[in-house]
């Protein structure tokens, strides 16, 4: 957006105007080391296995490889990789504070149908000489996982882009999230809103309420990151696309009585709708009767 042989405009007035620090021009940024990248595998494979390790656990856990780390390095680094431990704590997750929050809407409330309820989360991917980032949308009541994404970065974009793919489908009467930055921005709310989706976020202490999902990112890891060890994005998404297609349709959870996702979603969804119509036509026959007597 900087135009640098502006004359109207010299780069220091467009970096005012547009609010950005004009150092961050002439940065560039400098490669991870292989060290740091094997920290991060280290950090993310021991969160999979107990994803209620907080700071100074990760900490002890690193240095106990041999790893030289303080405190501060191990809580940006998970900052970083978008990792928590999952406990009571006062922040669940990364705020905003001109974003709005919305109220927890599902206290008390049996999910028993598909496209009740969803939700969606963010996790780390390892790569061979870096890192990704994988958003996914899940109907709660079947575990489907209705859309995905992986990015570079961790903003907002690819997590409106799931979000679209997935209401090309269908539409939930809720959608729950944490009350991170990228499912709080307006870019997010607001095509909820549009569609006319009640918002729900996880309450403060509220830390089990993303585990179907924080499920899903163990299995995928297990069934599929840590063994493929995927060196690059192209080759990741090609993969993941292969992994879902076999999680939604062929995978079988004992949860869900040994049926797929996929099972349970179109399944059952398939019988409300004939309930539903079943209930419209018995209704329709009524009226139609009830204004035959009235004619007669």
């Amino acid at each position: 957006m900087i135009e640098r042989d502006n004359n109207d405009f010299s780069v220091r007035e467009q970096c005012r105007i547009l609010g950005i620090n004009r150092s961050g021009l002439y940065y560039e940024a400098r490669p991870m080391t292989q060290e740091t990248l094997e920290i991060m595998r280290s950090l993310d494979e021991e969160h999979t296995n107990h994803p209620f390790y907080g700071v100074l656990k990760m900490t002890e856990y690193l240095r106990r490889k041999g790893y030289k780390v303080g405190r501060d390095r191990v809580r940006t680094l998970l900052r970083s990789m978008g990792l928590e431990a999952i406990y009571p704590k006062p922040k669940t997750s990364i705020k905003a504070k001109e974003h709005k929050i919305y109220p927890y809407l599902l206290k008390d409330i049996e999910i028993k149908k598909p496209n009740q309820v969803w939700s969606t989360d963010i996790t780390y991917i390892r790569l061979e000489g870096g890192f990704a980032y994988l958003v996914a949308i899940m109907d709660w009541y079947s575990r489907y996982v209705l859309s995905w994404r992986v990015s570079n970065t961790i903003d907002v974009n690819f997590c409106v882009e799931a979000l679209e793919e997935a209401l090309k489908y269908a539409r939930p009467e809720m959608f729950n999230t944490d009350q991170g930055s990228q499912f709080t921005s307006m870019a997010f709310t607001g095509v909820l809103e549009k569609h006319g989706i009640s918002i729900s976020m996880d309450a403060k202490g509220r830390f089990f309420d993303n585990i179907f999902i924080e499920r899903l990112w163990r299995t995928v890891k297990y069934e599929d990151i840590y063994v493929k060890d995927y060196r690059i994005i192209p080759e990741l998404k090609d993969g993941l696309g292969k992994y879902f297609n076999f999680y939604n349709g062929e995978r079988y959870h004992q949860n869900l009585r040994y049926k797929t996702p996929w099972e349970i979603y179109a399944g059952e969804q398939l019988s409300t709708d004939l309930e539903l119509l079943t209930k419209k036509e018995k209704s329709s026959k009524k009226e139609r009767k009830a204004t035959a007597t009235t004619t007669i």
